[in-house]
């Protein structure tokens, strides 16, 4: 049995000491309880799906997303490629957790109009204070949905500061 499945809200998920097959098999199905096979995923009303790719909806791209970090050289620049990330994933359950906005104290929602290459565009984000934790969703064009971008733990030392930003500078409604 997958004990994961069991973790709740605040619980991290008991990942260190699986192996890389157990410990992906583990995400993969936390990720499709919660996601994936969620039909009933939604946000304030609209549903939260994975961005498309080539006008199909990518599972795989999103659970890397949720489960990794980009890599960066020895200068901090990217290196175009992504390495699996425990802080992430630990926390891949709680997702939907703050999806459904099952906590209320020390939260903050807000939309922010991101500067994403070269073009503006306005985001959600759902802010854990308490956790440090955020989960980024993007209106879709029509306003009926949102896709899930990332969710990510602040454990960078930049992170916290970029997110009280964003806070500060948020729009007056959230998208």
């Amino acid at each position: 049995m997958d004990f994961n499945l069991l973790k709740k809200y605040p619980e991290l998920l008991g990942l260190a000491y699986l192996t890389v097959y157990q410990r992906n098999n583990s995400l993969k199905n936390i990720f499709k309880r919660d996601i994936e096979d969620n039909i009933g995923l939604d946000f304030r009303g609209k549903h939260v799906r994975p961005i498309k790719e080539e006008g199909q909806a990518s599972m795989d791209t999103l659970f890397h997303h949720l489960t990794t970090c980009k890599d960066l050289d020895e200068k901090g620049k990217e290196t175009g490629s992504r390495s699996f990330e425990m802080a992430r994933s630990q926390r891949l359950h709680w997702i939907k957790y703050h999806i459904d906005e099952n906590k209320n104290e020390n939260m903050d929602i807000f939309s922010y109009q991101d500067r994403i290459k070269g073009k503006d565009i306005v985001r959600t984000y759902i802010y854990d204070r308490d956790q440090q934790y955020v989960i980024i969703l993007e209106p879709q064009r029509s306003g009926m949905d949102y896709y899930l971008l990332t969710a990510y733990y602040l454990n960078e030392s930049y992170g916290k500061k970029q997110i009280e930003n964003k806070r500060k500078k948020k729009l007056p409604n959230v998208y």
